[in-house]
């Protein structure tokens, strides 16, 4: 049976036990021989004996280590060889020897995998170096390259190409690598894709591309030494043999250009076509067609003459209509002849100095040309027409000395009727002048008159006016003002082509009212020459004495003397208000308009005296009374203190004057918060402005309305407030009244919260600080990242819901640049090289599927 009591007793015990080792220092008993431990002793142990429970449920990934693979079968014993558990470490280092002696790091799980010690995907794993296995490389056997594998050690294995195939390059001789100085980076000719050595060299990279036949020709052909560098790209280096034994034409004898392409293609040597218009003599009309022999006689191409007279000799010689030779025409065919054809020919007299109209289009050409003269003939007029001009006679152009120039009055059209232009003359003709006959005007055939005015044929006209005189008013000559070619009389005269317009009461003025005397030169134009008794006469106001300006037209008119105005408004003092109304002696005493005045004062000092609220003079107000006062009246006045450097808003607008101008201060008042609110500044303490050296600008947190309560807008700040900092005290940030802080980044802060995450460990993984990729100032929790955005879908397209943690694709721990994407997608390699026999660039690795499934 068993004892209740001790039973009982049993339990008490056990529990104090489990108590004591859970609360450890606080309570006298048994110390737990694991050590400091966060699990209860009742998780593994039970009252009835101190060994391990069969039925223990410990949760090892509770503690940060999952157990996974072969992990999951070993003894506890295996890895905690004491009692104090938290002592076992979990790098793999600490119970597997690491038999590549440090050469390739610490993250054991890069290649090995919990479930078998041994590496079966090693081609994969291979992927994720800086040498990805293609090709024939990954059938290799790892030994094939790591000669140290032996040992289990890989590091230190050479890259290039040259590192594993120095031998293959020194013994290839067909062609001899080695002497021709190949390059020995092999993958300009070998790829390494390929299964095969075999070459995959293309001469389009090189400086000699190949086309045409070149294409299909074997390459000893062309480098008949090993030297390949040393090949010549001429092509008469190849092709001299076939230059020099050509005979149609014969090329060494013609000395043609050893440029083959010139004429001949790669495609083939024969079928060789010369393009003669990149000559200095392009090939057009007959000259098309013709054979090249026909001009290249005796394999003669350089240095033939492109004249067509060298060939056209003959032709040229021969043709007697007309005879070229004896009329010396120029050996320049292409005037009057065109390849296409010798004849006809035609010759464009519109060329020469001579342009052909009018009757002599008709006339044929030895008319002109007597006795095959075509050079040095004349081209003016009288050259053919001088019979013409010497037995005119009506009028006669001897006589009166006209001029050898016939198209003057004559065309080419017709000798007769011939017509003159008086207006290319200094004197065109203008109405009744256009119908009188020319000797009217030309008396005795005396056409060389220089008359440019009216006078010498009108001086009997201009004698008999007497009203007014011409003579004795020394009138001007140029009639032209006032009379008319239509007519002599009526004339007329527009006084406002002088220097005195009529305008107003002087248009009605009869001319000998001004113009005394036939006075009509050098009259003065200006009012006061006219008016100075009117000027002097004038009382109301004495314009003598008020030194009036002599220029009447500033209060009179033209129109009349009588009524008289004067605008203020163009002086220095315009008018306005009460001024409109009062008379002017109210201000210019005595008869004084020689006033300076510019503002109210000198006016107004009694005005400006009187005021004691406030007082103008001790408060050494401005003179200009503008300011407050207008010209409407003196009373009421108005100050607008926006016009100053101070405008008033909120509180300040129900403040008195007094209040900041004490004792009449008006000047010099300063204009900063501060200057008046320094004793709010010092005194206030939360926050203390003094000790936390806050800035005197008071705008920052107060308002003119009211200096409580404050407010200060932290987003004019360094640090914008956001989410949950919106409603966080001030001072849970300002400790100790410190205002002064520059922090810009989430860490100065949350360092804490920086340290807690272990899934993934931001700060063995190095994360970071600006935390704001994935949290936000509204919650710390939940915290998001966008892979989606940044890099590879995986919370949305056929990746949704298909992994459960970042090691599925990231299987190094904290290397989040490596990934894999054969681990989920375990294609057999044979079957996807099958799949990808036509895709370029395909290899078997996680990045070659990432560069063309990186949206799926």
């Amino acid at each position: 049976m068993v004892n209740r009591a001790h039973t009982g007793q049993a339990l008490f015990v056990a529990g104090l036990l489990t108590l004591a080792i859970c609360v450890g220092e606080n309570v006298y008993a048994q110390e737990s021989p694991h050590g400091p431990i966060r699990y209860a002793c009742a998780s593994c142990h039970n009252t009835e004996t101190w060994k391990l429970r069969k039925d223990a449920s410990f949760d090892h990934a509770a503690t940060g280590f999952v157990l996974q693979g072969q992990h999951t079968s070993l003894q506890c014993s295996s890895c905690h060889a004491g009692l104090k558990f938290a002592k076992a470490s979990s790098d793999c280092f600490s119970c597997h020897t690491d038999v590549h002696r440090g050469e390739l790091g610490t993250g054991c799980t890069r290649c090995h995998s919990t479930d078998n010690w041994r590496v079966g995907d090693m081609v994969q794993k291979h992927q994720l170096t800086r040498f990805p296995l293609l090709g024939k490389h990954a059938t290799l056997a790892c030994q094939m390259c790591h000669t140290n594998a032996a040992q289990k050690l890989f590091a230190g294995t050479p890259t290039v190409c040259a590192g594993c195939h120095r031998s293959d390059y020194a013994r290839t001789t067909n062609p001899n690598h080695a002497f021709a100085r190949f390059s020995p980076n092999c993958e300009q000719c070998h790829q390494v894709t390929a299964f095969r050595w075999g070459t995959g060299f293309t001469h389009e990279g090189t400086a000699f591309p190949l086309t045409g036949a070149h294409r299909t020709t074997a390459c000893a052909d062309c480098h008949t030494t090993p030297a390949f560098s040393s090949t010549p790209q001429q092509c008469a280096a190849c092709h001299q043999a076939a230059f020099a034994s050509t005979t149609n034409p014969n090329h060494a004898a013609a000395r043609f250009s050893s440029e083959c392409q010139s004429c001949h293609t790669t495609a083939t040597w024969e079928g060789a076509r010369f393009d003669h218009n990149q000559t200095l003599f392009p090939l057009v009309g007959a000259h098309h067609v013709q054979q090249c022999r026909a001009c290249h006689a005796d394999n003669q191409f350089a240095g033939r003459p492109t004249e067509c007279v060298a060939c056209h000799r003959p032709a040229y010689n021969g043709t007697t209509s007309p005879n070229h030779t004896a009329g010396n025409f120029p050996t320049e065919c292409a005037t009057c002849h065109s390849q296409t054809a010798w004849r006809p020919s035609t010759f464009n007299h519109s060329t020469t100095a001579f342009p052909l109209t009018g009757a002599h289009l008709a006339i044929s050409c030895e008319q002109c040309h007597r006795n095959g003269q075509y050079t040095t003939i004349p081209s003016n007029c009288v050259d053919c027409h001088r019979s013409n001009f010497n037995n005119a006679t009506n009028p006669n152009h001897q006589t009166a000395g006209f001029s050898m120039n016939c198209t003057e009055c004559h065309t080419t059209s017709a000798w007769h009727p011939a017509s003159f232009n008086h207006a290319s003359t200094n004197f065109p003709l203008t109405g009744r002048h256009a119908t009188i006959q020319c000797q009217d005007c030309h008396v005795n055939g005396n056409y060389q008159l220089q008359y440019t005015d009216c006078y010498p044929c009108h001086t009997a006209q201009y004698a008999l006016p007497t009203n007014p005189n011409h003579v004795l008013g020394n009138f001007n000559h140029d009639c032209a003002p006032c009379h008319t070619t239509t007519a002599w009389l009526p004339s007329t005269f527009n006084h406002a082509t002088t220097a005195f317009p009529l305008v107003g009461a002087h248009q009605t003025v009869t001319c000998n009212q001004c113009h005394r005397n036939n006075q009509y030169q050098n009259l003065p134009h200006t009012c006061w020459d006219c008016h100075a008794t009117a000027f002097n006469n004038t009382t109301n106001p004495n314009h003598q004495q008020g030194q009036f300006s002599h220029d009447c037209l500033t209060c009179h008119t033209q129109s009349a003397w009588h009524p008289a105005s004067f605008n203020h408004a163009s002086t220095n003092f315009p008018l306005t208000g009460r001024h409109a109304t009062i008379q002017c002696q109210d201000c210019h005493v005595s008869g004084n308009y020689q006033l300076q005045y510019t503002n109210c004062y000198p006016c107004h000092t009694a005005q400006y005296a009187l005021p004691t609220n406030p007082n103008h003079v001790l408060g050494n107000f401005n003179h200009d009374c503008a300011p407050c006062h207008t010209t409407t009246a003196w009373l009421p006045s108005t100050f607008n203190h926006a016009n100053t450097a101070f405008p008033l808003t909120g509180a300040h607008l129900a403040t008195s004057c007094n209040q900041c101008h004490v004792n009449n201060q008006y000047q010099g008042l300063p204009t900063a918060c501060v200057g008046c609110h320094l004793t709010d500044f010092n005194n206030t303490t939360n926050p203390n402005h003094v000790a936390r050296n806050f800035s005197q600008n008071c705008t920052e947190c107060h308002t003119t309305a009211a200096w409580s309560p404050a407010s200060f807008d932290h987003n004019n700040s360094a640090f914008p407030l956001t989410g949950r900092h919106v409603t966080t005290p001030c001072v849970s940030c300002h400790v100790n009244n410190n205002y002064n802080l520059t922090y810009q980044d989430c860490y100065q802060c949350h360092a804490a919260q920086y340290a807690q995450p272990q899934n993934p460990n931001h700060v063995t993984l190095q994360f970071s600080h600006d935390c704001t990729p994935c949290h936000t100032t509204t919650a710390w929790r939940p915290s998001t990242f966008n892979h989606d955005l940044q890099y590879f879908r995986i919370y949305s397209g056929k990746h949704r819901g298909k992994w459960t943690s970042c090691s599925q694709c990231h299987p190094t721990l904290g290397q989040y640049q490596i990934f894999t994407c054969i681990s989920c997608h375990e294609h057999r390699q044979s079957e996807m090289d099958r799949e990808h026999q036509n895709v370029p660039n395909y290899q078997y690795n996680s990045q070659a599927c990432y560069s063309c499934h990186r949206n799926v």
